[in-house]
């Protein structure tokens, strides 16, 4: 592939993930207005987010798996089209139900994330593929906190509709280039999906997130929150057993299992615990009346402006991330990241009278996610065979998002937990939450030291290991020297020539 088709498959690339992170946080601002528009109540209207968070958590692993067996292009087209589909009936939808069936299917598309990380890996020059993944990981990052600064704008000059009638238009054209233009990568994995353990991936995953993200509402103790994290524990052991049996596995959980994936997973979980909390949380605060001892009584748009600051740095610190990568290595990256969110938050917490101070904050917070999104993804591209990387980096976008929503409940409890007799949180359960992320933020760190450094040379037991790891073998037209194979499965970022078209 020459650079004039790289630059356009990762502008296809970059658009349709960019596209689905900013519907992770476009709607969130305008739910009191499609509350009103649609006549319904506060608790129905949140499903329009935790149908949409459901819908990627299940897709995402089980598409990337998907596309390493049948192909990665023909997978992303099907995601895009996924996407255009839910936008439209969204942007058309004449109650709250339609509108939250229209997220599910929007929810499919976070298979885009792991197809377009394995699209890179497989097509680019193996020079190029560090950089093109921070670049992507910046584009995601800053698509994920954009929606906040948009939300307010749009809703204001035109109607809410208008949130997915854009996505609509954008995706389309995305669809159409990515299906004419964008190559199908070479490296396939043989066997087939693994139905039953797609059907209790789906299953564990919906019985953690759902009551987590409802904790609030339920309560704890509720017999609903209960009754579904046992049941999250009883099918995550059931979704293992199968795994661990099948000959085709789904997620092949000695991939999981390999010392860089498993602490860069580690890291991912924690760090997102941080991230989404701060994103939850942030604007909420800046909107609070100054009535109530903290807070600006800012606009919608107003809070999604004091939100500038984080978009560009992160976006910076992504670009930049897969430049240094030479001199900078993604684990350093990871902990640099996850110490920068430590430090944001713990401003947060110490220093919030002033919209400057929040402001910096959040400028500071926005290096630290774009140097450790785009490093997590390098390290897990690095880690695992070219034929698991749909797979495996759809787990880290999952394990981040079961972070996020760990994050997001507790300092729910902890900003709701005490009310004044306004209704308003008190401002010490912000600077507990903001506190307590901070700690999140720091054990990020402590697990990103644990990554183990990549070596140049693997001995050979380690050699027989990685290559054992992988499950089946590529087709004849993808299969890459051993040597090569080898030292791609242990990290070493080595790559088939064959491969660089």
């Amino acid at each position: 592939m020459n650079r004039h088709s790289n630059r356009l498959t990762f502008g296809v690339l970059a658009t349709g993930a960019g596209v689905f992170a900013l519907l992770q946080s476009l709607i969130t601002p305008a739910l009191p207005t499609v509350q009103h528009a649609m006549h319904t109540s506060q608790a129905t209207v949140t499903w329009v987010m935790t149908a949409y968070l459901l819908s990627a958590s299940i897709f995402t692993p089980i598409l990337g798996r998907v596309g390493d067996l049948v192909g990665k292009k023909r997978t992303l087209v099907a995601a895009l089209i996924a996407l255009l589909v839910g936008c439209l009936v969204a942007a058309l939808a004449p109650n709250i139900t339609v509108l939250i069936v229209a997220r599910v299917l929007q929810g499919i598309a976070g298979a885009l994330f792991p197809l377009s990380f394995g699209i890179i890996r497989d097509e680019f020059p193996a020079s190029r593929v560090p950089a093109s993944i921070s670049n992507l990981s910046a584009v995601i990052a800053v698509g994920s906190g954009l929606g906040m600064v948009l939300a307010g704008p749009i809703v204001g000059a035109l109607d809410y509709r208008w949130l997915f009638w854009f996505p609509v238009i954008i995706v389309a054209v995305t669809a159409l280039i990515a299906h004419r233009y964008v190559p199908e990568s070479p490296t396939r994995t043989e066997g087939s999906v693994n139905w039953l353990a797609s059907v209790l991936l789906s299953g564990w995953l919906v019985a953690l997130l759902l009551p987590i993200s409802q904790a609030s509402k339920w309560g704890w103790g509720s017999t609903k929150v209960i009754g579904l994290l046992v049941t999250a524990v009883v099918l995550f052991a059931l979704w293992g057993a199968v795994e661990a049996r099948s000959r085709n596995p789904l997620i092949d959980l000695r991939i999981m299992r390999l010392p860089a994936v498993r602490t860069t997973n580690t890291a991912a979980l924690l760090f997102g615990g941080g991230m989404y909390a701060v994103w939850a949380f942030l604007p909420g605060f800046a909107q609070t009346p100054s009535s109530a001892g903290y807070g600006f009584g800012a606009s919608v748009t107003g809070a999604g402006l004091l939100m500038l600051p984080m978009l560009v740095t992160m976006f910076v610190a992504g670009i930049v991330s897969g430049r240094l990568a030479g001199r900078f290595p993604a684990k350093a990256q990871l902990i640099t990241g996850a110490v920068l969110g430590a430090v944001a938050c713990a401003i947060l917490a110490a220093w919030h009278g002033q919209q400057w101070q929040v402001a910096l904050a959040a400028g500071v917070f926005g290096l630290g996610i774009g140097l450790a999104f785009a490093s997590m993804s390098n390290l897990i591209v690095q880690s695992v065979p070219a034929a698991q990387t749909g797979a495996a980096t759809g787990m880290n976008a999952n394990i981040r998002t079961i972070g996020g929503s760990l994050g997001a409940a507790v300092m729910t409890g902890l900003v709701t937990g005490h009310l004044q007799a306004s209704g308003r949180p008190y401002a010490s359960g912000y600077t507990h939450g903001f506190t307590l992320l901070a700690v999140f933020c720091l054990a990020a760190a402590l697990a990103a030291m644990l990554v183990p450094t990549r070596r140049r040379s693997v001995p050979a037991p380690v050699e027989a290991a990685a290559a054992s790891a992988v499950r089946g073998p590529a087709t004849p037209a993808a299969a890459p020297a051993p040597a090569a194979a080898v030292a791609t499965a242990a990290g070493t970022g080595a790559r088939p020539e064959n491969a660089r078209r």
